[in-house]
């Protein structure tokens, strides 16, 4: 089968096409053909993650070190990137129930990778699920990292209705599922991003969308409920007076000063809270999103779509911030 392989970290140039075995499922899982997978900050900083420094690691500081042995310290050990996509089942494993030849699933692999290829083999019980009935291929694929990160996190701030809701990056994979999610459970929504987003945060259905290039959201004197920091590029201090006496900040991204922060809210009784947390990599989330695009609550905008023989030509675009939308890699036609 073809595969996007990398063997060494840099630039988009080190993306070359090869042939590489067709994987085999195991008894308890399924192999599927890969026919789309987005590209995502994820695949940009594990494609150049040798040359990333401490303080470029959107995590706390001691976990850079096991970060970099694990995705390999000088040349990388997972050689195929792409941690979403959206495929059909070719072969299921004799102990597999869930799942049936021909089905169309979307799915999350996360840290493991590997979707860049023509076939991927995912666990019964990983975080797969039948997609959306109503969506292409390409919409769908979009979907997997941002509803389980948003989903998880904002039941995590015990989001609800009538708050006042921040979201801070709210044009990425993750700010733009907690847009629509935090509409849909009643919140006022306020996206922030730069200016050539704001009219795809327009189209989610944001109540108000600020240019960070243009204004600073802790200096306009509004308060809210809830701030989602999707990439942690802002910190407690300066966004305590953004808050309501009861306010959260909540964090996708963080570093080892969120997490004495929220160390310190918690043992000094602060009615302002700060949330770090792992999101659950759970199929629930899915299935929870899945329902909503169905119902036509939660929906996918794509940007451009790039065929497997221009993936380099994709992580170009997107590092140089054209995107405005989802970027999908067309894996299978």
């Amino acid at each position: 089968m073809k595969a996007i392989v990398f063997t060494e970290y840099g630039s988009p140039d080190v993306l070359k096409i090869k042939e590489v075995a067709k994987p085999t499922p195991k008894d308890n899982e399924i192999l599927v053909k890969v026919h789309a997978t987005p590209l995502n900050y994820g695949d940009l900083t594990a494609r150049n993650f040798g040359n990333l420094s401490s303080n470029e690691f959107n995590m706390p500081a001691p976990l850079y070190l096991p970060a970099r042995m694990s995705f390999g310290w000088n040349r990388p050990k997972v050689n195929i990137l792409g941690s979403e996509l959206v495929g059909e089942v070719e072969a299921v494993g004799k102990n597999v129930t869930k799942f049936k030849t021909g089905d169309q699933v979307f799915a999350y692999l996360g840290m493991n990778m590997g979707a860049n290829a023509e076939y991927v083999c995912i666990p019964e019980s990983g975080t797969v699920t039948l997609k959306p009935a109503n969506l292409s291929y390409e919409e769908a694929a979009t979907l997997p990292y941002g509803a389980i990160m948003a989903t998880s996190l904002l039941a995590k701030a015990n989001i609800q209705r009538g708050q006042k809701v921040l979201i801070n990056g709210a044009s990425g994979g993750i700010g733009s599922m907690a847009v629509q999610l935090a509409k849909y459970f009643g919140a006022e929504v306020t996206g922030v991003c730069g200016t050539p987003r704001l009219e795809f945060v327009k189209s989610l259905g944001a109540d108000k969308v600020i240019d960070y290039t243009k204004e600073d959201f802790t200096q306009n004197g509004e308060t809210y409920d809830l701030i989602f920091d999707i990439l942690g590029r802002s910190s407690f201090s300066k966004l305590k007076r953004s808050l309501k006496p009861n306010g959260v900040y909540l964090l996708a991204s963080y570093k080892m000063k969120a997490l004495l922060q929220m160390l310190w809210t918690s043992i000094t009784g602060s009615k302002q809270k700060v949330i770090c947390a792992f999101a659950n990599e759970t199929p629930e989330s899915l299935v929870f999103v899945k329902k909503l695009v169905e119902e036509g609550k939660v929906k996918t905008i794509i940007d451009k779509c790039f065929p497997m023989e221009q993936t380099a030509e994709a992580h170009r675009y997107v590092e140089q911030g054209h995107k405005q939308g989802n970027v999908v890699i067309t894996i299978c036609r």
